[in-house]
């Protein structure tokens, strides 16, 4: 019997696959799904110019020149080439602002995504594998989370502590880590009655080894899905909390700022927050296609269909 059981101890082992055959998979999906293709790029230029922003817009990005503020794009009849997408009200260059408020942006949201996966992870799995008042305890908590409305809670941290991406980046995953919480304890609650997780217990196993060596690996897949398409939520919220005021401040660039430096100028400079905006638009177009793929690929029930 127990070898038998320590074969089906083994966490899914049934649903995994050689690294090869899932590069394989992965690059045939890709193949079929234009949109994921585009999707990639998209974030991957976005990605490229965070890391090497000072190559492709070198100059301080708040650096002022009223002497040229509101210079039109280069395309237009009063643009110049040395700023190709104009300057907005003290002068200081678009494209360069734009770029600095990609590495921002991107900055912001992948590390509250990365935080919010493994303590909203690591929450769920514990409410689930441990119950009673353990998983009462948490799942209030996630209660208590989700009645408190966002902006004031938001508005209000970043009001008496500063908005610097450090306090961003906490106010963002103390939003965010419920829904994995959520998610993942629903998951494990059916994972725990499997053959793979009973075998496991009746070798001895203890709980902390079951969550981390069994439960975990089986959601992994799931959680990604998630925070694919919660990236591009994140990125939305840090924009509009930098557009109230109350998020990321000077020497920081944000796109969110930027937006609200523009709304004055609407009628008479349109690229200052236009610019910034269809640059948020592709940004979470990009996320957006890139979590639709993943959901494709992770989620077995759509493989199978």
């Amino acid at each position: 019997m127990s070898d038998a059981a320590a074969a089906v101890a083994q966490p899914a082992a049934h649903v995994r696959q050689r690294p090869g055959a899932r590069r394989s998979a992965l690059k045939a999906s890709l193949g079929r799904d234009r949109a994921a293709v585009c999707g990639l790029a998209i974030v991957a230029l976005w990605l490229v110019l965070a890391l090497v922003g000072p190559l492709v817009a070198p100059g301080d990005p708040n650096d002022q020149n009223l002497g040229e503020a509101l210079l039109p794009p280069a395309w237009e009849a009063d643009g110049v080439a040395a700023h190709p997408l104009g300057t907005d009200h003290l002068g200081r260059d678009i494209l360069t602002r734009i770029v600095y408020g990609a590495r921002t942006s991107l900055v912001i949201g992948l590390s509250t995504v990365a935080l919010a996966i493994v303590i909203g992870s690591l929450a769920g799995v514990v409410a689930a594998t441990w119950g009673g008042q353990v998983d009462e305890l948490i799942m209030r908590l996630a209660d208590i989370q989700l009645a408190i409305p966002f902006i004031l809670l938001a508005i209000t941290v970043l009001a008496l502590l500063g908005g610097s991406i450090l306090n961003m980046v906490l106010v963002l995953v103390l939003a965010g880590w419920v829904i994995y919480a959520r998610v993942v304890r629903s998951e494990v609650l059916h994972l725990r009655e499997l053959e793979f997780v009973l075998a496991a217990r009746t070798l001895g196993a203890d709980r902390p080894r079951i969550a981390l060596r069994h439960l975990l690996p089986n959601v992994f897949g799931l959680v990604i899905i998630i925070g694919t398409l919660e990236l591009a939520n994140v990125i939305i919220l840090e924009a509009a909390l930098s557009f109230l005021g109350v998020g990321i401040r000077p020497p920081q660039v944000s796109w969110g700022a930027m937006l609200a430096d523009g709304r004055d100028y609407l009628t008479e400079a349109w690229w200052l927050a236009t610019l910034p905006g269809v640059a948020i638009t592709i940004t979470i177009l990009g996320v957006n296609l890139v979590g639709d793929w993943a959901r494709d690929v992770l989620d077995p029930r759509r493989r199978k269909e």
